[in-house]
């Protein structure tokens, strides 16, 4: 029998702790597992690094929560230009930004996922982003090593899961889930319905339940 994934929004929550890497997935809040970002700053978490696509916005939704409450100490992220608060910190020295460009992020985070030791990208050759980095030149062109990205916790967003923690994710909504569901130790999922196993279209699953520890509805 399937193991049952489904687990209580504190259940979650006792999987993070204060100084964690969390990868959390999103494009500007769409397909991001914003009650889940809420949940986490009300339960007083600190010193969290974040790795993302973007910082989400100021308004206090999503990511952004854990940017405008404090509860970041790093982000690593390829857009922060919606949230004023990441300059207003990194100005002040209390939040380390990299960023990262987004292609580049998300082969980072997919090498992670799959074991590999890293990419080779064109992207950033010549200009800051190289600094401190591996060059390698193969059939005339020079690449840079740019290395996997892991977290202890990645929490997705899904339309849809079953009880084993096959998830279904919404049109663009897929955007970075189904890579950060490989690339982290433990992984949970803030889902929107959840289904007995059986009921799902197979060719409707994205991620595979074997990629999922936790199932939260919220």
């Amino acid at each position: 029998m399937a193991k049952n994934k489904v687990a209580s929004l504190e259940e979650a929550l006792a999987k993070c702790h204060d100084g964690m890497t969390v990868m959390l997935s999103g494009f500007t809040n769409v397909g991001s597992p914003n009650k889940f970002c809420r949940a986490m700053a009300d339960a007083g978490l600190k010193d969290l690094h974040i790795i993302a696509n973007d910082a989400g916005n100021d308004k206090a939704d999503g990511i952004g929560t854990l940017i405008v409450e404090r509860r970041a100490r790093s982000i690593v992220a390829s857009h922060v230009g919606l949230n004023p608060k990441v300059a207003e910190q990194m100005n002040e020295g209390t939040l380390e930004v990299t960023l990262v460009p987004q292609g580049t992020l998300a082969e980072r985070i997919r090498c992670g996922g799959t074991g590999l030791g890293g990419v080779l990208t064109p992207t950033g050759v010549g200009t800051s982003v190289a600094e401190g980095k591996q060059e390698i030149t193969a059939n005339g062109r020079t690449y840079l090593l740019e290395l996997p990205l892991r977290a202890e916790v990645a929490v997705v967003k899904a339309w849809k899961a079953d009880t084993s923690g096959n998830l279904v994710y919404r049109r663009v909504a897929k955007n970075f889930n189904p890579m950060m569901a490989m690339a982290a130790d433990f992984v949970i999922a803030e889902v929107e319905e959840i289904v007995p196993v059986g009921e799902l279209d197979p060719d409707a699953v994205c991620t595979p339940g074997v990629c999922v520890d936790m199932v939260v509805q919220l």
